[in-house]
């Protein structure tokens, strides 16, 4: 197997399927399907998932509303999806934790990263909720940052893309993808693959990001094996 221990970055949006918002239980179930698959392999699986599909924090202050008290919704939003996630993956017999950076205790960990590595070490699969519990991070820092925290091998940030584009490829059916492509090709080149923080973070630790196509059944289980799949940055 390519990887031991990954991070799953899951956008808030993918969860809404072909809904305008909210949870879609069928595409939720999908993915926590193609997870178990993964899981059963015996790998150590951590996720962040993003809230936007309920609340984005940004979208709010553009609004008029106070961006930290936005930022704070969208870290709750995020909780929400992180709850959803863990019953779909319990309802798969796949046993998880899920951690928050903001404490409620009633109905998740705190976040501790011993405690963290050490059911990721009993076969539990992890979902982080709340960000980095700050506001003015994403939940793209959050997965970078967890990631560094508990020693993951890869980043592999699902999306509805399968992969990286010189353009837009949902704009223009032109656009090339990059099968691999460097952190400093990245930047030179103005590609938009996580926010500035996240990426500059990855890039810092050596951690390398794979952009795949999660909606694609069988993508997961290809890119763990090592498979080209989406597009790989890395040093």
């Amino acid at each position: 197997m390519k990887y031991q221990r990954i991070l799953l970055k899951l956008s808030g949006e993918a969860l809404m399927g072909d809904l305008t918002h909210g949870i879609d239980p069928v595409r939720i179930d999908s993915y926590a399907k193609e997870i178990k698959k993964v899981f059963d392999l015996g790998l150590e699986i951590a996720i962040v998932i993003g809230g936007g599909n309920i609340f984005r924090g940004v979208s709010g202050a553009s609004k008029g509303m106070d961006r930290v008290q936005a930022d704070y919704m969208g870290m709750l939003a995020t909780v929400i999806n992180g709850l959803a996630l863990q019953s779909a993956l319990e309802n798969n017999d796949v046993p998880t934790r899920l951690q928050t950076a903001i404490k409620i205790e009633a109905i998740a960990e705190p976040f501790i990263k011993r405690k963290a590595t050490r059911h990721l070490e009993k076969g539990r699969v992890v979902i982080f909720g709340s960000g980095t519990g700050n506001p003015y991070f994403t939940t793209d820092s959050a997965a970078v940052l967890r990631a560094i925290e508990i020693n993951a091998d890869v980043i592999l940030k699902g999306t509805r893309v399968d992969g990286i584009y010189n353009e837009d490829p949902e704009k223009n059916k032109e656009a090339v993808k990059f099968d691999s492509i460097s952190f400093d090709d990245v930047l030179k080149k103005g590609l938009k693959v996580m926010d500035t923080t996240a990426f500059t973070l990855s890039q810092e630790n050596k951690l390398p990001i794979i952009v795949f196509d999660m909606n694609t059944p069988g993508n997961l289980m290809s890119v763990v094996k090592g498979e080209n799949i989406g597009t790989r940055v890395d040093l």
